[in-house]
Parts: structure tokens; C-alpha cells; sequence
């Protein structure tokens, strides 16, 4: 069902992971236990609760919105942070990654969706998205990433 590849680099004190996802509703399950053993084990587990909620609304809506596979993407930043990104074949950006921040549309309480990628720009430091040609492992598609700190999560803990 997916691919698992670890990587490091001996000079920097920074690792990246990745995790290949096939089109599944189990999809995003399997990013949220990966995602924990892997911070867990590189030894930032503060960060566990919010990279979870991050990383798996991503990977939901890679699923809801493309057909294809998906690719997860954790990689540590300097500075006990770490950026989480999903690549799917689905080129659109959705809002608000599509640069309209300032043009967020309230979710209808009744509503069922559409509250995931809101909930990733409220509680990450920083998030975007753009569209990738056929460079990105001969795949096009898009990538949407955010970011989260230890004050990140500091500041979720006191809300």
C-alpha cells in the first residue's frame, strides 16, 4: 500500500521523510501513525499533536479531491520546527492556499466539509501551495505544505 523512505544528510542537523500513499480512505490513518513513530523517534514528539491534525487534513483532502496516489512529506527545519507537505496529481489550489487569504469564506454550521485547510492555516506558522509541472518525479499536480513550531504548539496548549 506505500512506500516508506527515510532520508538524512550527515552535514545538517535536518532529516526528511517520506510516505507514499495510495488513493485510500485509509490514507490519512496511515500518515497519522507514521507521522507519530516518526517524530517520536527523531525525538521531537512535542510536536506530534499539531503536525497530526496538519499532516492529516492534508492528506484528506489529497484524497477527496484527486484520483491518483499521494505523497507525504515531513522534513525537519532548523529550530524544532517542521514542514509538512502533500504532493497529489490534482493541479488546483484550493483556498485559501491559493493566495486569498484575505477572502476566507465562513463554513455554513450545517456544513459536513470544508473546514480541513482552514484549520491548517489557523494552527500552522505558515503554509502555501503551488502547482508543479511534470518535474516533480516526472508528476505534475500541486503541493501544499505548512509549517509548525515548538511556539506553535506552545500556543495551541494555551488555547
Amino acid at each position: 500500500m506505500l512506500t516508506v523512505s527515510p532520508s538524512k544528510c550527515e552535514a545538517s542537523p535536518t532529516w526528511a521523510y517520506a510516505l507514499q500513499l495510495l488513493h485510500d480512505p485509509r490514507a490519512a490513518r496511515i500518515d497519522r501513525v507514521t507521522l507519530r513513530a516518526v517524530l517520536a523517534r527523531r525525538g521531537v514528539a512535542q510536536l506530534a499533536d499539531t503536525a497530526e491534525l496538519l499532516a492529516s487534513e492534508l492528506v484528506t483532502n489529497a484524497y477527496r479531491h484527486s484520483t491518483g496516489p499521494a505523497t507525504l512529506r515531513l522534513r525537519a527545519l532548523p529550530g524544532t520546527r517542521l514542514r509538512v507537505s502533500v504532493w497529489d496529481a490534482n493541479p488546483h489550489i484550493p483556498p485559501p492556499f491559493d493566495k486569498s487569504r484575505g477572502a476566507l469564506r465562513p463554513v455554513p454550521t450545517e456544513a459536513d466539509r470544508g473546514r480541513g485547510l482552514f484549520l491548517v492555516c489557523h494552527y500552522a506558522d505558515a503554509w502555501g501551495g503551488y502547482p508543479l509541472g511534470g518535474d516533480f518525479f516526472g508528476r505534475g499536480g500541486k503541493l501544499l505544505w505548512c509549517e509548525v513550531g515548538v511556539q506553535t504548539v506552545d500556543r495551541t496548549a494555551a488555547a
